[in-house]
């Protein structure tokens, strides 16, 4: 079977930086839903029409993988907001109750970056944000996609699809 959209493919990949610095390796396989939004546009684009045992090397910019950084969704709250425990890596959906810095959305996932006696620093954009990436991939295999696979778009997390990815040095999936 070809991939074409509705469908589902199995693959493991090989995810690196722009200089080849290892991010991720997929080596157990992973189902992705394509048409939908588990693998980014760029490599669903790669993967049109190919099938069982195809194998690329993809290069992506930053706007063809999780966009570029914007500074704009970094911010700082006060540290009287937070458990007790927060550190580094943890992640927050949303801001927390009572925070003051204007203008940040209130649906993403906050990533903390910083633990100042003060205040903290979140980041919103996504971990891979700015990054060229390079992907090496290949299909185990190409199936039919069920009917609440087609509904959902998704065959369910996705690595690719991640709002906000996991903490700097944690795989993708």
């Amino acid at each position: 079977m070809d991939i074409t959209s509705p469908c589902v493919v199995t693959l493991t990949w090989r995810l690196s930086d722009g200089q080849g610095q290892l991010i991720d390796e997929l080596s157990e396989p992973v189902e992705f839903f394509y048409g939908g939004e588990d693998l980014l546009p760029k490599v669903e684009e790669a993967l049109a029409g190919q099938g069982v045992g195809f194998e690329a090397e993809l290069h992506l910019e930053p706007e063809h993988a999780f966009g570029d950084y914007d500074a704009d969704l970094l911010c700082y709250e006060a540290r009287a907001l937070f458990p007790e425990g927060v550190e580094p890596g943890m992640r927050f959906e949303g801001l927390p109750e009572g925070a003051v810095t204007p203008d940040m959305p209130e649906d993403l996932i906050y990533t903390v970056t910083e633990v100042y006696p003060e205040h903290v620093v979140l980041d919103a954009n996504h971990p891979l944000a700015g990054m060229a990436l390079r992907i090496a991939l290949k299909v185990l295999e190409v199936r039919e996609a069920s009917a609440e696979e087609i509904d959902a778009g998704s065959v369910g997390d996705s690595p690719f699809a991640v709002v906000s990815g996991p903490p700097p040095g944690e795989p993708l999936h």
